[in-house]
């Protein structure tokens, strides 16, 4: 297809951004691996699942993205067909001003100047006529350029309006790449579920799977919390090698400021003397030098240090104020019996598949791949090691790396991970231990 051959911005920043993710998603791809190497059960019924709820959760994420991408580029396109027709405007009355000041230089004749210098009238009227001549052509010049810069942004506007067009087909040729592949995994996992619907009953009840996921949950969050304060020790680290260098370079700046004034006052020292040298007293003493001036050594003030982009403080003054990520019925609560001798460490909150569910505060997201028993999952971590889990999803809509707000849509509700019945699960931990949910939300 034509737009394939060309690159467009939007591919450019595209490749940007997949780059930057690229260090961060190999870390947890390894975290990830490392968790899976400790794993004891084999052949689990949920593992035959994880490829196609992946690549479904993948295919439905980036089908938002386009959407995303296609709203903001077709409101680029209008935004640019107003500023071509302003402009389209503005060249047809310049052009029309540049038409009449043609004719009537052509009426004028091109000797205008000639004729007024050897016409014999008042000198003063002749140079008063020849500044207005000037300033007519300066006009004529002015109009010429201000023509020549309009046409340029028409040119200018045209690339930008085949861009977006080209970026435009590129999303409408992804948007049915993914479709086609969402289509071809729901299949797929429809039959998977189909031929592994007993065993996945089975190995549910299980009181040894369920013990397992739990713990590789738990081993999931103490990994992504160790890797966040290393994180955090290494922007630390790099904020204070920033600040001392601005403090270098401050001083550098302040001591060649000194050694200005000081040559400065010098020069005017040396000024005074060579006047004074000059006069009947020549053995005068100066008393008018100024002395040099101070510079105390803690005169520099360090400027304040950046606050970490990581941090989010204040969550815990949170509690009692947050929504549920999303609405429908608690059939789990945590505490409460699960399986033989388990017990739930959050909420399944049952609601339809496809349903919104939304960050319950602030955060980054820290990890959003599928994970055996938890299908699915997005982790948002809230700062003060305060994270949010959020499992069985269909879809998850943000990549790790990513800022949320208060109600970001992050998932859709589904069933991934072997899970017999649509609904989220959700957990919260602080410092890697598991809490009541209820007790935060709004009831």
């Amino acid at each position: 297809m034509a737009h394939a051959a060309k690159t467009t911005e939007r591919s450019k920043q595209k490749r940007e951004a997949e780059s930057q993710r690229a260090d961060l998603q190999q870390k947890l791809s390894q975290l990830k691996r490392d968790i899976d190497r400790t794993e004891t059960a084999k052949g689990r019924a949920a593992d035959a699942l994880s490829h196609s709820e992946a690549a479904i959760s993948e295919a439905n994420r980036a089908l938002r993205d386009l959407a995303e991408e296609q709203a903001q580029t077709e409101a680029k396109l209008a935004k640019l067909a107003k500023e071509q027709a302003a402009l389209v405007k503005t060249i047809e009355a310049q052009k029309k001003q540049l038409a009449k000041l043609l004719r009537e230089h052509y009426v004028a004749g091109n000797e205008d100047r000639i004729k007024l210098l050897l016409s014999g009238d008042n000198p003063n009227r002749i140079n008063r006529d020849l500044q207005y001549m000037g300033y007519v052509s300066q006009a004529q010049a002015r109009l010429l350029d201000s023509l020549r810069a309009n046409l340029q942004a028409v040119e200018e506007n045209k690339a930008q309006v085949q861009n977006a067009k080209d970026e435009l087909d590129e999303i409408a040729q992804e948007a049915r790449e993914q479709k086609k592949m969402l289509e071809q995994e729901n299949a797929k996992r429809a039959n998977l579920l189909s031929e592994l619907s007993s065993k996945l009953a089975s190995q549910r009840k299980e009181a040894s799977t369920l013990q397992n996921d739990e713990r590789r949950l738990g081993g999931l969050v103490n990994k992504l919390a160790k890797l966040i304060e290393e994180q955090e020790k290494a922007e630390a680290i790099a904020r204070e090698k920033r600040r001392q260098e601005q403090l270098a370079r401050a001083e550098k700046q302040r001591e060649k400021e000194r050694q200005k004034e000081q040559d400065k006052l010098q020069r005017s020292a040396r000024n005074k003397n060579e006047t004074k040298a000059k006069t009947k007293n020549p053995d005068a003493i100066d008393d008018d030098v100024a002395p040099t001036k101070s510079f105390a050594k803690n005169e520099l003030t360090p400027e304040p240090e950046v606050q970490s982009k990581d941090s989010f403080a204040g969550f815990s003054a949170l509690r009692g104020q947050l929504r549920l990520p999303v609405k429908g019925e608690i059939l789990a609560r945590f505490g409460g019996k699960r399986g033989e001798g388990a017990s739930w460490k959050g909420l399944f909150i049952s609601a339809a598949e496809g349903a919104q569910i939304k960050a319950i505060a602030n955060g980054r997201v820290v990890f959003a791949e599928w994970l055996r028993g938890f299908g699915n999952l997005i982790i948002v971590d809230h700062g003060n090691q305060y994270m949010s889990i959020y499992g069985n999803n269909q879809a998850v809509l943000k990549r790790p790396g990513d800022t949320v707000k208060t109600g970001d849509v992050i998932a859709n509700v589904g069933n991934s991970g072997g899970n017999d019945q649509s609904g989220l699960y959700f957990e919260m931990r602080h410092q890697g231990r598991a809490f009541d949910p209820l007790g935060w939300v709004v009831h």
